[in-house]
């Protein structure tokens, strides 16, 4: 509506700057505005009824200024899930009205009117946006992008710094909502895997930010931003890790076999720990015993030595913080660069300078902290500053293997064995070699349940489920297939499986054939690449069954891939477009929408890595 000289109050140049400034106003701060001006004409001509009048005008205006707060969440295994949930739930002790919304399920016609907008979002693989995130990330850096000027963010970024594009994902919100006009309602932060503490402190600057905006210049209790209390410390999370005993702890493998598959069974009991399928278990690992006292001996240290683990001042012996406490089996470029700074060898300095991109990525490759060591030697530096700089080791997560429902008290998973030889050395996998070399029966591990909402059963028992998994991929299938038999579900499941010989990889067969003897499992079809001359591939039996495959989607069927990111699940993302497309008569653009479709109605999960 245009406001006309007419019929207003206003002469000719005032109309022209209503005209000017409404059209641009969110409803939000029209409201905004028409309880200042009611408050500011009543202030005018006080009496007993105005003083009230004029309070409640400023209650309106305060809460809705800045009571509005929007948080998006973009998370692949849980993470930035987790940490929104627990941001909503402080700004809601603060009387914040906060909408909490994946990034999946975002209207993003409705960003527009948003005021106040925190995004916490994780980057996956190479740079990557997670799944969740996609259809948000898409529309945001898309051309059909608004204007912003009105909206004030924050963004909290988690990833890997192992990994050369670090944070991408959240980098990438945080520039383009500064180009759509958007303001930071406090600064970007970058986490790494050790996230916790740079999140709070991120929780505190957004509180003191949104309180800035409310005229509340009150201080800032970290307790009360984070939600930690001592009753929160008895229940057993990623920061309070329960003490799981190890019940059993297989090697699913046959003789004579490439692959050594760990079947792990952990007791849970007493720890009030729950899950459900398609979930993961965080496991902190201990670093091998043979390379930290090699990092000791090279370093001419004392193992005894107390040094700091924490910004709290806690203590630990030198050796124990080696084993369990610090990352020492991978490189980062902001580790090497901290690393430079404390050795007399010119040559690490060299390396990390601008320029040398790919010559630095070349030298991490296949390395740890002992070839830094021997490699750019002399070191002349107290072992509490050497330890200052290292990263917290971060937990290992393994999809859920059991159903809490099939096996109470117990949760079981299942690790492949990473063993390769690099520069010279002999080298494991940190979790995957405790597991399979020194963790025994009786011995503890400290894990944690990771929910992962992206990755769940259907609701209707009766709906039929595709799951494809090769390798340890197939490990919350078993889950999935455990919690249907103990529901009584009806529908149809598939699935597909893959590794490398049957007679000697053929993991969980006899469980398989017993859900299949019994009607639980409906069909397998299974490919063992090296049993002959062509290697056939989970892909390959997908494309042979191509009909039917495409039947099932098309009687609603959700399907899941579980396994490696990079190869297995991208060939087989490209052969469901291309069924989609020979089965369905689909162009590759209706193919790649039909797909987008299914994952945005959650018919399509992934759990990659």
């Amino acid at each position: 509506m245009t406001l006309q000289v007419m019929n207003s109050p206003f002469n000719e140049q005032q109309v022209a700057l209503l005209n000017q400034l409404l059209p641009a106003l969110t409803e939000t701060q029209q409201i905004w505005l028409g309880g200042y001006l009611s408050a500011r004409q009543i202030e005018k001509t006080p009496s007993e009824s105005s003083s009230t009048a004029v309070l409640e005008a400023q209650e309106i205006v305060e809460k809705v200024i800045t009571k509005e707060v929007t948080i998006l969440f973009g998370s692949q295994t849980g993470n930035a899930q987790a940490l929104a949930g627990k941001l909503t739930k402080n700004l809601q002790a603060k009387n914040f009205n906060v909408t909490l919304t994946s990034m999946n399920d975002f209207k993003v016609n409705t960003l527009k009117k948003i005021d106040n907008l925190l995004l916490i979002v994780s980057t996956h693989g190479e740079g990557d946006p997670p799944d969740t995130a996609l259809p948000f990330y898409e529309f945001l850096l898309g051309k059909r992008a608004p204007r912003l000027e009105n909206l004030q963010y924050s963004v909290l970024a988690l990833g890997d710094s192992s990994y050369e594009y670090f944070c991408h994902t959240g980098k990438e919100f945080d520039e383009r909502l500064l180009e759509l006009g958007a303001k930071q309602l406090s600064p970007r932060v970058d986490c790494d895997l050790d996230f916790d503490e740079p999140a709070e402190e991120w929780f505190a600057t957004v509180l003191v930010a949104l309180n800035h905006l409310q005229g509340s210049h009150s201080a800032v209790d970290q307790q009360a931003v984070t939600g930690e209390d001592a009753s929160a410390e008895a229940e057993y999370s990623r920061t309070n890790p329960f003490k799981a005993e190890i019940l059993e702890n297989l090697n699913l493998n046959g003789r004579g076999s490439n692959k050594e598959t760990r079947h792990i069974e952990l007791s849970l009991e007493g720890s009030n720990l729950q899950f459900e399928p398609g979930d993961s278990l965080g496991v902190y690992p201990q670093n091998d015993p043979e390379l930290v006292d090699a990092l000791i001996a090279e370093l001419s240290w004392n193992g005894d030595d107390p040094v700091a683990v924490n910004k709290q001042g806690t203590f630990r012996p030198l050796r124990e913080a080696l084993l369990s406490t610090v990352e020492i089996t991978v490189l980062t470029k902001p580790l090497l660069q901290k690393l430079a700074e404390l050795t007399a060898n010119p040559a690490l300095k060299e390396l990390v300078v601008a320029g040398k991109e790919r010559e630095l990525k070349d030298y991490m490759y296949g390395r740890d902290l002992l070839d830094v060591v021997r490699d750019f030697a002399p070191w002349q530096v107290p072992a509490c500053e050497f330890i200052a700089i290292l990263r917290k080791i971060p937990a290992r997560l393994y999809s859920i293997a059991s159903s809490q429902k099939a096996n109470p008290d117990e949760v079981h998973l299942t690790v492949g064995t990473l063993r390769y030889e690099a520069h010279d050395r002999q080298r494991l996998g940190v979790c995957s070699g405790e597991l399979a070399l020194r963790a025994q029966p009786g011995d503890h591990l400290s894990v944690y349940v990771q929910s992962n909402q992206n990755f769940r059963l259907p609701a209707n028992p009766n709906t039929p489920i595709i799951m494809i998994g090769p390798g340890t991929g197939i490990a919350p299938f078993r889950a999935f297939l455990e919690e249907r038999e103990e529901i009584g579900a009806e529908g149809k499941t598939w699935l597909f499986f893959g590794d490398q010989h049957y007679t000697t990889d053929f993991l969980y067969q006899t469980e398989w054939q017993r859900f299949a003897k019994e009607g639980i499992l409906t069909q397998i079809d299974v490919a063992f690449s090296r049993d002959t001359a062509d290697k056939v591939y989970v892909q390959h039996r997908m494309l042979e069954k191509s009909q039917e495959l495409f039947e099932w989607l098309e009687e609603g069927a959700v399907l899941y891939v579980c396994g490696d990111e990079k190869h297995m699940a991208a060939d087989v993302h490209d052969t469901l477009e291309t069924i989609l497309q020979d089965e369905g008569g689909l162009n590759a653009k209706e193919a790649a929408d039909y797909l987008a479709e299914m994952q945005q109605q959650k018919r399509y999960q992934r759990d990659v890595y």
